[in-house]
């Protein structure tokens, strides 16, 4: 019986590893060029002052989760809205930390269908920053938004996913540095 070499072996191991750590840039920029997984932008730049405002209006749904591990009561104040094209409109969610230690928590949106995401706009959302929750709070988090005029007709609903994740243990690496 022969034994391999070790320096194939090892080149595998170190082409494994790399492939692993691109995966996730790789992931991002395919979603990116096919469009697909509803990834919304970050906070919306441009004014809003002169948004055009038309008679077409459509529904908006909002989904919240949680992860396996944050068993929190997480949910949107309004399941569903109606909001005309180019309406800024301010929804509420509302979340719990039943725990008795306080806790950081990061939202994470999603659009569906995926092509509506670039049409929708958040001008202020919770999903921006960590949420630092107390023992007990009850805490409403604000998030205002806009749909684009020009979304295509044949969408006539959004739905907007949330999902919530704690990260208690990285904010608390990240500020004893």
């Amino acid at each position: 019986m022969k034994l391999a070499r070790p320096l194939p072996l090892a080149l595998i191991c170190v082409a494994m590893f790399g492939f692993g750590f691109l995966l996730v840039p790789i992931y991002t920029v395919f979603c990116e060029w096919t469009g697909i997984n509803g990834k919304t932008s970050g906070a919306y730049e441009a004014s809003t002052a002169e948004l055009n405002v038309e008679e077409r209006t459509i529904k908006v749904q909002f989904v919240s989760n949680h992860n396996a591990n944050l068993g929190w009561p997480f949910k949107p104040v309004e399941e569903q809205v109606s909001v005309k094209l180019g309406e800024k409109r301010q929804v509420m969610f509302n979340v719990i930390n039943p725990t008795n230690a306080p806790v950081v928590a990061q939202a994470v949106p999603s659009v569906a269908p995926s092509e509506a995401a670039p049409f929708l706009h958040k001008i202020e959302c919770f999903c921006f920053e960590q949420q630092d929750l107390l023992a007990g709070e009850n805490k409403n988090m604000p998030l205002l938004f806009f749909v684009d005029s020009d979304l295509p007709e044949h969408i006539t609903k959004l739905t907007l996913s949330y999902t919530l994740f704690d990260v208690t243990p990285e904010a608390d690496s990240l500020a004893q540095r």
